[in-house]
């Protein structure tokens, strides 16, 4: 799979993103009580950093359309070193969500600007593969993020899991800086204003439109489930504590072995039949988790993370494939309206949390994934066949 260093750079940096975004969702019980904060406040570690993502992706994509990829990728990287490490040392809720905002802004420079590089540097028949490479990478740093962060925090506070984490997103942003070649197929965008003309053509393809917002239904059924499932487990008769909540994470295992096999079977059968079985599982892994024992909980998690992770693949490699010109652009486009998803995710289930516990999140996530599947088979047409390699 890694006989082509580029793309274990691809993966890791998609691990280095995906470290960071979502550590502090096995904390948040724990955020609860030190900080005296609501579960709806306290999400907003989360929803902080999903909508600085969505509010700085565009620009990215305009960026990298004019300056490249590779030294946009390995300098945010490096620079998300910083506030990691700033968050190790937040006196309070509003530090902390500020230096969750900052890690943010610098999250589109790495994980945008990779899909658009993979768009560039693979032929066409290439790309589903090594995007479920990338895709396997993030769901892997997904993984870790949590884990180190609750397994960590258990034994020694919260403050050195995110030392941790910081040392981890340096160490990756080296070897990705070796690892990476320079760009050789990129076409640059010959002045801002008509990367941005480019940028708004997007909006004009129907196509592309419909994957703005099926990426907006992905992370916010992501992000739903995966966050209100903590104080699910964290109440009674679970009684879960920090490092165990990080541990059922250990499901996006396996989403990281489903997005390579995503790939070559997008190969034979084609999105959409994917998308289509992909959603049903999802579905089906999320009603699973209302039985009121542990196993079936996880059981169902890990379903729904695969299925997530073959879709977030098929969605990403359609996107990468359809956008033949100003890609990282499209690509911004697609983060803004994913991690506005993300935001949403966070907060909007709170009145069904309120109001019918971890049902009422299932239901909300559950509806959401079927308006994205209906949207999915009336507007993805295939830009060109998928070749079988």
């Amino acid at each position: 799979m890694f006989a082509d260093p580029r793309r274990l750079a691809v993966a890791l940096a998609g691990l280095c993103a995906f470290v960071d975004l979502y550590a502090t969702q096995s904390l948040l019980p724990l955020f609860a009580e030190e900080f005296h904060a609501s579960p709806a406040q306290v999400s907003l570690t989360v929803s902080a950093t999903t909508l600085a993502v969505a509010l700085v992706a565009p620009f990215v994509g305009i960026a990298a359309d004019l300056l490249g990829r590779k030294r946009i990728i390995v300098g945010a990287m490096f620079c998300l070193v910083a506030p990691t490490v700033f968050i190790s040392f937040a006196p309070d809720l509003k530090a902390l969500l500020l230096g969750r905002f900052a890690q943010g802004l610098l999250l589109p420079p790495i994980f945008a600007v990779t899909v658009a590089y993979i768009g560039d540097e693979w032929p066409s028949a290439d790309v589903p593969a090594v995007t479920g490479i990338y895709i396997a990478g993030s769901g892997l740093g997904g993984f870790l993020g949590r884990f180190l962060s609750g397994l960590v925090s258990e034994a020694w506070g919260w403050r050195v899991a995110f030392g941790v984490l910081g040392a981890l997103t340096i160490v990756c942003a080296i070897v990705v800086a070796f690892l990476l070649p320079r760009e050789k197929s990129f076409v640059r965008s010959p002045s801002m204003a008509s990367s941005f003309r480019a940028m708004l053509s997007h909006l004009g393809d129907a196509r592309m439109i419909a994957t703005y917002v099926v990426g907006f239904a992905t992370l916010f059924s992501f992000v739903s489930s995966f966050t209100y499932v903590n104080f699910h487990l964290a109440a009674a008769p679970f009684n879960l504590t920090p490092a165990w909540l990080g541990s059922i994470f250990v499901v996006y295992l396996f989403g990281v072995a489903a997005s390579p096999v995503a790939g070559r079977v997008m190969h034979r059968f084609g999105r959409g039949a994917v998308v289509l079985w992909a959603i049903g599982c999802w579905c089906a892994g999320l009603l699973l988790t209302l039985l009121p024992s542990l196993v079936a909980i996880m059981a169902g998690l890990a379903i729904a993370a695969a299925s997530g992770f073959v879709f977030q693949t098929c969605a990403t490699s359609y996107l990468t494939a359809t956008a033949t010109v100003a890609r990282s652009s499209a690509v911004g486009l697609y983060v803004t309206c994913y991690y506005i998803g993300g935001s949403a995710g966070a907060v909007a289930p709170a009145p069904a949390w309120r109001l019918f516990g971890w049902p009422g999140c299932v239901g909300l996530t559950v509806a959401v994934l079927l308006i994205a599947l209906v949207i999915v088979l009336r507007f993805w047409r295939e830009p060109r066949p998928i070749q079988q390699t």
